[in-house]
């Protein structure tokens, strides 16, 4: 079979060798480089929930540019969970009846649900719990248990920190004060962590226009998040959620990898539910957490748009998905200066990295001289050095 040829540049082919990155829609296709000698053909193996064994009946995955054997029955079940084939929400774990008939939880979902059914007959439809009624499952002790951590420790709870810092690396002298903990029921567990979680944001101040003001996230954006950590974590991992709170970002780091199909690539597209009855049953509640139509994060992107902010990045690592909801404006560093100057007679450098997210202080030194060539700036005469600032030249503010 004749597969297309395509004519790649050799900035692209050195991609392609040394980080992998796809540049086709193809699945099958040769790419030629005129840097390069003969052909390179392409294949693209798209990310599929079910497990392909090779000819010869095994199993492998991918790292890198390689490939490991699945070679034991732990390792197989490992990716089973990973891909979402399987879902750690059906296990049954030690909890007795008690603990899911006579919760807050239960009885508060089924006089406002299903005012005439006994808690005990419900949690027996669902299948929720064991027919002795000594085990229930996870999904079960999550959504009707008062206090899951007791049968699911160190998986089912949410962990916030507050580091006062802008830096990237997560340094513990940062932190401010002790982590909270935030435990309960998955319904009420995900309202009461968007709470606090804003509730500790509005602490943070950034500099603008009119100096110190509180930092402002669309409501939206983080509660469908937090849910979306909540809801789609992978609970066989025992790790809990964590919340970091920066000055200029919220980091959400949900254990667990995309299930199934899900990628970088198409999350706002596809959905896959690794914890299908948790994200059905919790959908019933009054004033659910979550619509059950896969527009959660498509929600929280477009309530960042509407504030003039960027959209959040999502970036995965080998045991977790990590959302970063950051405070940058999609205007550019020489629009916000300008705005800056608008209500303040001088800028430095500082500020300028103060409110404009830039960390390096010679590419905000070069914001300066841009605004400087197209005449919009100049330096406040007598100050040099780590003491310089700018200031608008006396024919821009007649404009302005």
């Amino acid at each position: 079979m004749a597969y297309p040829t395509y004519e790649i540049s050799k900035e692209q082919a050195d991609k392609i060798i040394n980080t992998e990155e796809n540049y086709l829609n193809d699945v099958k296709a040769y790419l030629r480089c005129k840097d390069y000698p003969g052909l390179v053909l392409h294949i693209t193996a798209k990310k599929i929930k079910d497990i392909v064994k090779s000819s010869s009946g095994e199993v492998f995955i991918r790292v890198n540019a390689g490939k490991v054997k699945v070679d034991t029955p732990e390792k197989l079940e490992r990716l089973k969970l990973d891909k979402g084939i399987t879902t750690f929400e059906n296990e049954f774990v030690d909890c007795p009846l008690k603990k899911v008939e006579n919760s807050h939880s239960i009885i508060r979902f089924v006089l406002n649900v299903i005012p005439n059914a006994e808690p005990e007959t419900y949690l027996r439809n669902q299948e929720l719990i064991n027919d002795a009624g000594t085990m229930a499952k996870v999904s079960g002790v999550l959504l009707f248990c008062d206090e899951p951590p007791i049968f699911l420790p160190k998986r089912s709870s949410i962990k916030i920190m507050r580091y006062k810092t802008k830096a990237e690396e997560i340094k513990r002298e940062f932190l401010a004060g002790d982590p909270l903990t935030i435990e309960g029921d998955i319904y009420n567990q995900i309202y009461a962590a968007v709470d606090k979680t804003k509730s500790l944001i509005e602490e943070a101040k950034k500099l603008g226009g009119e100096g110190l003001e509180a930092i402002e996230y669309p409501h939206e954006t983080l509660h469908e998040v937090i849910a979306n950590a909540v809801l789609h974590r992978d609970y066989s991992i025992t790790t809990d959620i964590q919340i970091r709170i920066f000055d200029n970002r919220v980091e959400i780091e949900s254990p667990g990898k995309l299930p199934g199909h899900v990628t970088l690539d198409n999350i706002l597209d596809t959905q896959s539910a690794r914890n299908p009855s948790v994200v059905r049953l919790v959908n019933k509640f009054p004033n659910p957490p979550n619509k059950d139509v896969g527009e959660g994060l498509n929600t929280a992107f477009e309530a960042m748009k509407a504030l003039r902010l960027k959209v959040p990045t999502i970036r995965e690592t080998e045991n977790s998905v990590i959302v970063s909801i950051r405070h940058e404006s999609l205007a550019s560093a020489e629009e916000l200066v300008m705005n800056y100057l608008n209500d303040n007679d001088e800028i430095t450098n500082k500020i300028g990295r103060d409110i404009t997210g830039i960390g390096d202080r010679n590419q905000m030194k070069d914001v300066f001289y841009r605004l400087k060539d197209a005449g919009q700036l100049e330096r406040v005469p007598g100050k040099q050095s780590t003491a310089s600032a700018w200031r608008k030249p006396n024919e821009v503010k007649n404009d302005a």
